[in-house]
């Protein structure tokens, strides 16, 4: 087991209850999109007083391929294009540090997120963690999963990481990347870093 730091610390305030969509957002990409209007369009129906809480898992990994973004990054990718959508008034977003200890994990989680609502999500595996922690999950089938794996996209923009013509990139990202995203990554120099973090990535979302 890796000793990783605690980065962030948990919210000096309790995050008040919600539905709860966990993810890496590596990048934040049009899979994260069609899964965060799912919840919402079932947080109006279901639980208007819940808030949506946007939880960026693995904040304190280290820099790598698989890695490439660190959790203000991906926050400032979610925002960019929440910023530009209808709605979505009442988000809270927060960053949750791995502790790789899959079974404490859930209770590790609700220092950030809030305990006792509705988890959302796409990941069968999350969703039984949480379902043993007596959460109420609300499972839904990832939209084109094996073109918008977080991996899949990765190797993508590592490709484009010593491409200069920003049309180009767009043509080539934005079939799985918001454009509002790809002009966030185009202006921090977000993709040309990838070309010295090595090569590829493997199948983790």
């Amino acid at each position: 087991m890796t000793n990783l730091p605690i980065s962030p610390n948990p919210p000096a305030s309790v995050v008040k209850s919600g539905v709860v969509i966990l993810g890496r957002f590596q990048p934040f990409h049009k899979g994260h999109i069609h899964l965060i209007k799912e919840a919402e369009l079932w947080r109006l129906e279901n639980s208007p007083n819940s808030q949506l809480v946007i939880a960026i898992g693995s904040s304190n990994r280290p820099e790598s391929m698989v890695n490439p973004w660190t959790y203000q990054e991906r926050e400032e990718m979610i925002n960019s294009w929440l910023l530009n959508q209808e709605g979505f008034e009442d988000v809270t977003i927060v960053a949750i540090p791995d502790i790789e200890d899959p079974p404490n994990w859930v209770s590790h989680a609700e220092n950030y997120h809030g305990s006792g609502g509705f988890f959302f999500t796409s990941d069968q595996e999350s969703a039984e963690l949480y379902r043993e922690s007596g959460w109420r999950v609300i499972t839904s089938k990832l939209e084109k999963r094996e073109n918008l794996e977080g991996w899949r996209v990765r190797a993508t923009a590592h490709m484009l990481s010593t491409i200069g013509d920003e049309k180009a990139i767009h043509t080539v990202l934005s079939p799985s990347v918001s454009d509002y995203v790809i002009d966030y990554l185009i202006r921090i120099n977000g993709l040309r870093r990838l070309a010295f973090l090595g090569q590829g990535g493997e199948p983790v979302g």
